[in-house]
């Protein structure tokens, strides 16, 4: 009896199970991302630069951790295996995220699992999707693209979702539990993505690194959960000491910088131009990222504190919008300004005009300054203190316009001027830059903290509304600005001052104390517009400084480039194919 031949699995197929595990990944730390420092300011009582710091050095974490993730799946368990196993890993995290509760420490704890696991997923799925396409080069691009979309897709739905289901349940049912539900939410994500790969499994069995072809082995595998454990606890430490955290990012950048120098210094001269093109183009992502990482710290928080969340034309309502929910423009318009921009691309390089990458990094920044400027105008045509939420739409396109033209050609960028032997090495060394950036952004949301009580915010502040609500209500001074306001939204839940004094229910005061609360409320969005609106106004020019110095260094660029160019020619390694810039 004659055996029917084993159909081959198509590419297509394959990538398509590495595409939805992507997606859904994504959609739970997008989800997380959206809520963690408004979790963390409004929950746990933090201050805002004490949660935009600790998340800024979890995300440098979580950047730094691919770097040894991606080793261990080539090298030691798998690329498959290791995916998997950080997927699992990722969704006992947001799990523990979803435990009710204020200690600290479980949090920082619950974040550390998220680096581990990301660093063991991220890298992998990555690699996974260069194995599926190795030495089809007219696919390869293409599939990274869609696969970008991916992300950006994940990352939409989440930001919209959690945020409405944060809301929705600490109205109905109280204001804890709402918190945790929309990271119960994240982790549903994970465990839909790995039911989905179960099930698609088989598409991937011939892809992989070596280790995937052998039999699992239980004793790297504990080796790996081990470090795992080991990881997860270091992590948690550096996120609760600042001064630990900053020492860790600096030591990290120091031995990104250290490793491009002696790269430089030891490869050979003809390498030499497209290493030093390489460190110019990744110290002006760094910048790029600082800029980035305001998107989730404090551009987050003026949304929360300082922008009308409805959305009108012509005075006609069309809906609202959770603060949270702003950050989902950026995906949003990834993916309406994706696709124009590779026609732009093809376009130009069908007639020989394309720009270079670095010209495109000085136009990225260029519309990263525009992004800020718009935010910084919004204190101009605010209405009783609030921006109109169109301000965060066409600020969001802009910042989203620099992410494509400098983000989206980061990697691309590692490809075209890095020697293939370093290739793998100096991507790695790539993201830890990234990270060390996403800290630094942390620090400069800092500038835009407002006092943690509504006493520190009045403090200098004098006019008869403030005065009188020193007077008669002084447990309200004791209050954060923000519990403050879901108790004047009459959010369930206990709404208690420092002193411990529980607040009645804001709908039993009587009336004319409800209106003396809600003109103090007003107050407060007109004290706290310029702390956000001077940081952004100096971030655009920041931008502009970045951009004058891309377009400084655009001859040098230029000159590195062609260095370049001729080494590969005169070597017969002709360039990669990068789809942005054929």
């Amino acid at each position: 009896m004659n055996t029917p031949p084993i159909q081959p699995v198509s590419q297509t197929r394959s990538f398509t199970t590495v595409f939805l595990i992507e997606m859904w990944e994504r959609f739970g730390y997008y989800g997380m991302q959206a809520l963690i420092v408004y979790f963390m300011v409004q929950r746990l009582g933090f201050s805002d630069r004490r949660a935009t710091l600790v998340w800024g050095a979890a995300a440098a974490l979580i950047y730094v951790a691919p770097a040894i993730g991606g080793w261990v799946g080539d090298k030691f368990l798998g690329t498959r295996r290791t995916m998997i196993l950080g997927a699992i890993i990722l969704a006992f995290g947001y799990a523990m995220m979803a435990v009710p509760g204020e200690n600290v420490w479980f949090l920082f704890v619950s974040l550390g699992i998220i680096v581990v696991g990301n660093g063991l997923f991220k890298p992998n799925a990555g690699n996974l999707v260069r194995k599926i396409y190795e030495g089809d080069d007219s696919k390869i691009d293409s599939a990274f693209t869609i696969y970008y979309m991916a992300v950006n897709m994940g990352s939409m739905v989440s930001m919209i979702l959690t945020p409405w289901i944060k809301d929705y349940v600490n109205l109905h049912y109280g204001h804890e539990l709402g918190w945790h539900a929309a990271f119960a939410v994240s982790s549903v994500g994970l465990m839909v993505g790995l039911s989905n790969y179960m099930v698609m499994r088989h598409t991937l069995k011939h892809i992989g690194s070596e280790p995937d072809e052998q039999p699992l082995d239980l004793r790297k595998l504990a080796i790996v959960l081990l470090f795992g454990v080991i990881g997860v606890f270091v992590s948690a430490y550096i996120l609760q000491y600042e001064t630990v955290a900053r020492i860790f990012v600096y030591t990290a950048g120091i031995a990104v910088l250290g490793i491009f120098f002696y790269l430089i210094s030891n490869s050979k001269k003809s390498e030499r131009a497209g290493l030093i093109a390489a460190l110019v183009l990744t110290v002006q992502t760094v910048f790029f990222f600082i800029f980035y990482q305001q998107m989730s710290t404090s551009l987050n928080l003026f949304a929360l504190r300082n922008v009308n969340p409805s959305f009108n034309i012509f005075g006609i309502h069309l809906w609202d919008w959770a603060p949270a929910q702003f950050q989902s423009f950026n995906p949003i318009w990834i993916f309406i300004l994706s696709p124009i921009l590779a026609v732009i691309y093809n376009t130009a390089g069908r007639h020989s005009k394309d720009l270079s990458i670095a010209a495109k990094f000085a136009l990225g920044f260029a519309a990263v300054a525009g992004g800020f400027f718009i935010y910084s105008a919004a204190g101009h045509f605010a209405v009783n203190g609030r921006a109109s939420a169109w301000v965060m739409v066409w600020g969001y396109g802009s910042s989203s316009l620099g992410e494509l033209l400098v983000s989206g050609l980061g990697l691309a960028m590692i490809a075209r001027y890095v020697p293939g032997r370093m290739g793998g090495f100096m991507m790695g060394a790539y993201f830890v830059a990234s990270g060390c950036a996403q800290y630094l952004g942390g620090l400069v949301a800092g500038f835009a903290s407002v006092p943690d009580k509504i006493k520190y915010i009045v403090a200098n502040t004098s006019n008869p509304i403030i005065d009188q609500v020193r007077t008669q209500y002084p447990n309200i001074m004791s209050l954060n600005l923000d519990n403050f306001r879901s108790w004047i939204q009459g959010v369930k839940g206990t709404v208690r001052s420092t002193a411990g004094t529980q607040l009645p229910p804001f709908a039993s005061l009587p009336q004319h104390s409800q209106q003396l609360l809600q003109q103090f409320n007003q107050q407060m969005y007109d004290i706290t517009m310029p702390i956000y609106t001077n940081l952004f106004f100096w971030l655009g020019v920041a931008g502009i400084a970045c951009t004058l110095i891309a377009l400084a260094v655009l001859p040098l660029m230029k000159k590195l480039s062609a260095e370049h160019f001729v080494h590969n020619i005169a070597t017969e390694n002709p360039l990669p194919t990068i789809g942005t810039e054929e």
